[in-house]
């Protein structure tokens, strides 16, 4: 016999504990950066009140206001909802550029020809998760529509990045693949030896005129950076920025402008066995 008490109580059994909500609002917004929801959106799954939901948010907002584990960004309107964005305050940003430092300034990572090691780092995901928040941050009050980097060291770093914005990554390349069909080829001039080289992207890689967020791991001159964005302007591509996460300090005018680094090298000591780097 139906015995709507019975039903009540089932009903009431199924619903979510606010804890239980909060965990997997946190979840779903976490895991979906820039990702607009609605409150619409979440009413429907938890079956519950939008207000009820707005106090839940406040509250996940708060928690990482105060631990610095991104933000809850509102956004009004019809078409508006609110969406997560893992940016970071600037006295933690400081920190990783220390902590980078404090990773690489080891004479133990001196490699033959004067160079550093830094392969461990960007095959490094909390560091890579690190640094990329680093980035974003940077970037945090433009629109970008593609990460793009050149192969091969740049792509973890272009993944990471690509992975909090949740945006694609599209890779130039040294030379073109028939795999990839038709490319766009050019050639640039290295900034430091002024040796010709060519890079390629196949031109389904892209749309036309989006915005492009330009990274690599290491800028010496900036001949690398300036080709990628003469590539780009092929696609008429505006160009939001250039980041990478170390520049060296010399040569001082770089062949690209208005880039941001977070380390900058200043040479080996071989007699004091030391690298120098430091906070850019």
């Amino acid at each position: 016999m139906y015995n709507e008490e019975n039903d009540l109580s089932e009903e009431r059994m199924n619903r979510l504990s606010k804890a239980q909500r909060i965990s997997l609002i946190t979840k779903i917004l976490v895991d979906h950066p820039f990702h607009m929801y609605t409150l619409q959106y979440f009413s429907e799954k938890f079956q519950c009140a939008k207000s009820t939901l707005s106090e839940d948010i406040n509250l996940i907002e708060e928690v990482f206001r105060k631990n610095d584990e991104g933000e809850i960004i509102s956004v009004s309107g019809a078409a508006g909802g609110i969406y997560y964005a893992a940016y970071m305050k600037q006295e933690k940003i400081e920190k990783v550029k220390q902590l980078i430092c404090h990773k690489l300034n080891d004479y133990k990572r001196v490699i033959p020809g004067g160079f550093v090691y830094m392969n461990d780092l960007f095959f490094d995901s909390k560091m890579l998760k690190k640094m990329a928040r680093c980035i974003i941050t940077k970037y945090r009050e433009h629109q970008i529509d593609y990460v793009v980097t050149i192969e091969t060291k740049g792509i973890p770093l272009a993944m990471a990045i690509a992975n909090e914005l949740n945006i694609p990554v599209a890779v130039v390349r040294k030379s073109a693949r028939l795999s990839e069909g038709t490319t766009m080829q050019m050639n640039y001039v290295t900034g430091s030896s002024r040796s010709i080289k060519t890079m390629a992207m196949p031109i389904r890689s892209i749309q036309r005129k989006s915005n492009i967020l330009l990274v690599d791991d290491f800028m010496k001159a900036g001949g690398t950076a300036k080709g990628m964005a003469d590539l780009m302007s092929e696609f008429e591509a505006n160009i939001i920025g250039v980041a990478v996460v170390l520049a060296t300090k010399e040569p001082k005018e770089k062949l690209i402008k208005n880039y941001y680094t977070l380390v900058e090298y200043d040479g080996v000591d071989e007699d004091k066995r030391e690298i120098k780097i430091n906070p850019a």
